[in-house]
């Protein structure tokens, strides 16, 4: 050990103490340990925990540490109350890792001798691959088909839906993986982006058979999301995002058919757009509801977004312009966000246009989407899932349970409702551009997220029900946690949309 100065009294005594807490998981002694700050600060690889009630949700949260013992522990003493200690730790799993941490002394508190953490950063050695991000990674995985294309130097990370040749389509369930045949050729969106110039840096994970909006796949577990640490990445393209959000890749192509670009998008700070249904190839995707399925994609920069966008798009019939000043922002739907989301939506276009609207029917909409969504998907996959449904995970498992009961009459009574739905939606929108959120709330925790799915589902399926291409661009809300603005315009539209994404880059 390494001393500078006499080590203060009860410091490494409250330091043993963390320790034994922390591989015990006695998340009440680690909460006493950390200061009850909302300036305590907790950091490691996947992002930056502020204040003492972040810290321990995160704590409550993840089910324990891995196991380490300490192998070096050095104390730099600043003052009798103030220390900094640095251990080099050893994993079970093998490898070492540092834990950083700031100890300060209350003289008031007599609990561990007064001390407790301000401030701490915690690495450990990273993984040959992260199995919650990637089903396959390679260096690439797939090479460019060119080397002087329009994105060449990008790298995608294909959501596990595309076909890929050489490699089965997982969707995200190992019963499905088992027996699904090796693809012979590449998904078309796939072959676009190749001969674009971009490689495929690896297949990415995604929830069971894409139905899902949360990213909490019961099988290989939820892909981090490092913009909000602690806080769930979004489905079900959320292995696509958290590669792009974590720089693993450039691009994230998805799939979205009630929200699974846009939601990931505003939960990780990303771009990402819906495409108007039918706009891009569908060719070698696996569906889930092909009345409502569109090929997506997700970026960290508005620049790129577009540039894909002029690979995979079809051509314009003309070139129109459009401008911020164009879009109308929707007070009745910003309304059913959270205010945190609300206030950072509105802030995002200070000086756009009101548009009164207010959908009466949109639970009835939603609901009938969310209808005639199961009997699609029950359609797609229920032959095979007939005999297999405990092979899902729970939460989809339910979805898929109640997608057997729906009958052919619901399904009918579902797409009369989406018809009216759609020749309001589509007379409403028009000529316009409408604004408004792209999830009803911030990233939420995983014991959170059944909470917020229909309030979300009730933002996504206006885009859904009437075909719409619809851009998420990130915002911060008051907190500064992400959260997404949604530009929406009608059918054949997405190129305006890109360009008006552009406005927003800073």
């Amino acid at each position: 050990m390494t001393e500078l100065k006499p080590v203060p009294h009860g410091l490494l005594q409250a330091f043993r103490a963390y320790e034994s807490a922390l591989m015990s998981d006695d998340i009440a002694a680690l909460d006493a340990l950390f200061a009850d700050s909302p300036t305590t600060l907790r950091g490691d690889a996947a992002g930056l925990l502020v204040g003492h009630e972040q810290i321990a949700a995160f704590r409550g949260a993840r089910g324990g540490a891995p196991k380490r013992r300490i192998v070096q522990t050095h104390v730099q003493v600043i003052d009798e109350d103030h220390a900094l200690i640095v251990a080099v730790t050893e994993l079970d799993r093998g490898g070492r890792g540092l834990q950083t941490q700031l100890w300060a002394r209350d003289p008031v508190r007599i609990e561990y001798g007064g001390w407790q953490v301000t401030a701490a950063h915690v690495s450990v050695p990273a993984p040959a691959f992260d199995t919650r991000i990637w089903r396959v990674v390679g260096d690439p995985l797939v090479s460019s088909h060119t080397a002087d294309g329009a994105l060449s130097g990008e790298t995608v990370a294909v959501k596990d839906l595309f076909a890929v040749a050489g490699f089965a389509v997982g969707a995200g369930s190992p019963a499905w993986l088992e027996q699904a045949p090796v693809a012979t050729s590449h998904a078309a969106a796939v072959a676009a982006l190749l001969d674009a110039g971009a490689s495929v840096r690896g297949i990415a994970r995604t929830e069971e058979f894409a139905y899902s909006l949360s990213g909490l796949n019961a099988h290989y577990g939820a892909p981090p999301n490092p913009r909000a640490p602690g806080r769930i990445p979004g489905g079900s393209s959320s292995g696509s995002a958290t590669a792009v959000a974590l720089g693993h890749a450039s691009i994230g192509l998805g799939t979205d058919t009630g929200g699974s670009i846009r939601v990931p998008s505003a939960y990780q700070g990303l771009y990402g757009i819906r495409t108007s249904h039918g706009a891009v190839s569908r060719e070698g995707l696996l569906p889930l509801a092909k009345a409502f399925d569109t090929v997506g994609w997700m970026t960290r920069s508005a620049f790129l977004l577009q540039a894909v966008g002029d690979v995979l798009l079809p051509e314009a019939p003309g070139s129109s312009t459009v401008s911020l000043d164009e879009i109308h922002l929707v007070p009745a739907l910003v309304g059913l966000a959270s205010e945190d989301v609300a206030t950072a939506v509105s802030d995002a276009l200070p000086e756009a246009k009101p548009l009164t609207w207010e959908p009466a029917r949109l639970d009835e909409w939603r609901q009938a989407f969310v209808t005639g969504q199961a009997y699609q998907a029950w359609q797609a996959h229920g032959a095979w899932l007939e005999t297999r449904l405990d092979t899902l995970g729970e939460a989809v498992r339910g979805r898929f349970e109640m997608a057997r009961s729906v009958t052919r009459e619901q399904a009918a009574e579902a797409r009369a409702v989406l018809a009216q739905a759609r020749t309001e939606i589509l007379d409403v929108v028009g000529d316009r551009v409408l604004a408004y959120p792209s999830a009803s709330s911030v990233a939420p925790t995983a014991a959170e997220a059944a909470a917020v799915r229909d309030d979300t589902m009730r933002l996504t399926c206006i885009a859904g029900i009437a075909g719409l291409p619809a851009v998420s661009v990130p915002v911060r809300t008051p907190t500064n946690l992400p959260a997404g603005l949604c530009l929406v315009a009608a059918p054949g539209r997405d190129r305006d949309l890109l360009a008006l994404a552009q406005g927003f880059a800073g």
